[in-house]
């Protein structure tokens, strides 16, 4: 079979499983030495072994709870529902007749506190058990077990307050209320006077104050007019700079290192944003469990704070396996190994290899292979610089070109503030190439460099702030004498509205441009520009958007455009859903012209995790290609962009 007659089978075979639904289903198990294990979860569902360990209650009382809430607020309801453990545990029993006394005592409070955090200081909570009110009751309750005790809970909210009037003293005064939200005449519940109070601190810590503390935070609430009045008093204390800094808990990391990498300057101005990023950034390497940075009580005669960074570190060596299955790829298979502190200074080593596009019906040249291993040291040279190397293979047989490569790189990143990042390396690829202008060879050597400002307040799940990159790779093409160089730039923003940002506006537009080399095909297939898939314009099929030759096979393109534009609504605490338009194009010309513009658009669905929301799109063409992909699923961890 020649190569046009195989490429337009697999091109068929590739729509075919395009038009079919599309389910994917991953999973990623590091292994590691534990000292023993019962059960094993996945996104709260339990695997195997028991779902809790067996509890034995001494003197059990069964009881029955009812709640009535008192309100129409859904919100409020289900809030308060959903701390009301009596409610929520009553198929389970308690231990003694005080031990229910106990938990409804301590259920009170926490509805209370919810109503307070509504602002709706008037609010009241009302308790029986078998008839009885809770205040009532004597120390050593005895109730009648012929039957579950009966418990009603009656919640009263009253109307929610305003702020009438706000005052701050000390090292607080003169300060501006509404800059911690504390508007007169608004709603003020606790949680937001909580919260002012310790953005008052952290401001007054800000101006180099490390025992800066607050002296007073009292709250009063006036029943008759319905409104509550604040008042909030500080003392700031000396200004102070960074003395000593000391580590615990080190084992095999170097305390020097530690110390270095937190880039905690003796001498610096204290500032709390200052240790809370050092903390991060040491997190961020990977070898450690836990890292917080302790501040001494009082000053040194000198003036100047001392600082202990206790750290605890993780498990170093790491391997494991993943699987992955898709009716539109087929299945997948990974597995890596890897060390997190390779030479005492947290360098990792990752050593990966992966099948894809495994089917039941093709042949296994068809199959998509990769493997790679990385060296990363972070601190190379300056606490600000990390040395990154790679070496990886490929083969990959998208529906639009074959490819087998090679490709060795070295680069070296500076952090030149908290957002900004430059990044220049050199790179060494062999690509051989099966595509539209037939078989082809090439060894390019290239340079590339790199700008990215990351303004974002969530790298996972942003709300506020904007990411932009820029990049530019200058190249040389050995085997025919030809130089090229691409540009791409690309920036997405977001802007949250509304209580908690609930709903998050959020937009990406990326461009990219090939400039040199006189003919397309000089160009390897790898470095021109395809668009389509989860990562640019969903509803298309991976690399579906591209010029297209007489033959109807995709040459790749010198320019595209891409924009994205999303409304992520928060529904519930941990759901929400995503309506979505992508639109792209991909041409020959150095710049695009805009004759074949794409779209797709569809609607997600987010469910929050500590570690990032999970993410389903599904997603149609709105101009499909003839035998192209009608929809498509997409499934991964953070939002899209």
């Amino acid at each position: 079979m020649d190569r046009h007659a195989r490429k337009s089978e697999a091109a068929t075979a590739g729509k075919l499983r395009r038009a079919s639904a599309l389910a994917a289903f991953a999973t990623a198990v590091a292994f590691c030495p534990v000292s023993e294990a019962h059960a094993f979860k996945l996104f709260g569902i339990t695997l195997f072994g028991s779902e809790d360990e067996a509890v034995e209650v001494i003197n059990p009382v069964a009881y029955e709870a009812t709640i009535d809430t008192g309100t129409t607020d859904q919100d409020l309801a289900e809030r308060l529902e959903n701390v009301a453990s009596l409610v929520n545990d009553d198929g389970n029993p308690v231990s003694g007749d005080l031990g229910l006394v106990v938990k409804a005592r301590e259920d009170r409070d926490r509805l209370v506190a919810v109503l307070y955090e509504d602002a709706r200081y008037g609010g009241t909570v009302h308790i029986t058990i078998q008839g009885r009110d809770l205040d009532d009751l004597p120390p050593n309750p005895t109730f009648d077990h012929s039957q579950p005790v009966p418990v009603t809970v009656t919640v009263v909210p009253g109307p929610p307050f305003t702020l009438g009037a706000v005052r701050f003293e000390g090292a607080a005064a003169g300060r501006d209320p509404e800059e911690y939200d504390l508007i007169v005449g608004e709603e003020v519940g606790s949680r937001l006077i909580l919260k002012a109070g310790e953005q008052l601190l952290v401001d007054i810590k800000d101006e180099g104050r490390p025992l800066a503390r607050l002296t007073e935070r009292q709250v009063t609430a006036d029943h008759p007019t319905q409104t509550v009045q604040v008042v909030m008093g500080a003392v700031g204390g000396p200004v102070a700079n960074l003395g000593a800094v000391a580590v615990k808990g080190a084992r095999a990391v170097e305390p020097d290192f530690i110390e270095r990498y937190s880039r905690l300057d003796r001498g610096d101005r204290y500032s709390p944003e200052q240790l809370q990023k050092a903390s991060e950034r040491l997190r961020e390497l990977g070898v450690f469990s836990s890292v917080s940075i302790r501040e001494a009580d009082s000053l040194t005669p000198e003036g100047t704070l001392p600082l202990v960074i206790e750290v605890s570190e993780g498990k170093h060596r790491y391997f494991g396996f993943g699987a992955e299955y898709a009716s539109l790829d087929g299945a997948g298979v990974q597995a890596y190994w890897g060390h997190r502190n390779l030479f005492g200074e947290a360098e990792s080593l990752r050593i990966e290899g992966k099948v894809s596009g495994i089917e039941a019906t093709t042949d296994v040249a068809t199959f998509n292979y990769s493997a790679g291993i990385t060296f990363i040291k972070p601190g190379a040279i300056i606490p600000e610089g990390t040395f990154e190397a790679r070496l990886q293979a490929f083969s990959e047989t998208p529906d639009v070109y074959e490819a087998q490569s090679i490709a060795g790189s070295a680069a070296y990143s500076y952090e030149l503030n908290e957002t900004d990042v430059v990044k220049a390396g050199a790179e060494v690829v062999y690509i051989r190439a099966d595509d539209a202008f037939g078989e082809n060879e090439y060894l390019t050597f290239g340079t590339p460099i790199s700008f990215e400002r990351d303004a974002r307040d969530n790298k996972l799940n942003p709300t506020e702030g904007y990411r932009a990159t820029l990049e530019a790779y200058p190249a040389y093409e050995a085997f025919n004498g030809s130089i090229f160089s691409s540009f791409e730039g690309s920036v997405s923003g977001y802007l949250g509205f509304g209580e908690e940002d609930r709903v998050v506006l959020a937009g990406r537009l990326a461009a990219g441009t090939l400039i040199g080399a006189d003919d397309l095909s000089d160009i390897p297939v790898t470095r021109r520009f395809f668009a389509g898939g989860g990562g640019s314009v969903r509803g298309y099929g991976y690399q579906e958007i591209s010029p297209y030759n007489d033959s109807n096979e995709a040459l790749g393109g010198r320019s595209y455009t891409l924009a994205s534009f999303e409304v992520r609504t928060r529904i519930t605490e941990n759901i929400g859903i995503v309506p979505f338009i992508d639109i792209g194009t991909v041409s020959t010309e150095l710049v695009p012209d805009f004759s074949d513009i794409r779209a797709g658009a569809g609607l997600g669905l987010r469910y929050a995790t500590p570690f990032g929301p999970l993410r389903i799109d599904v997603a149609v063409p709105l101009q499909s290609y003839e035998g192209g992909s009608k929809f498509g699923i997409y499934a991964g961890i953070g939002q899209a962009f």
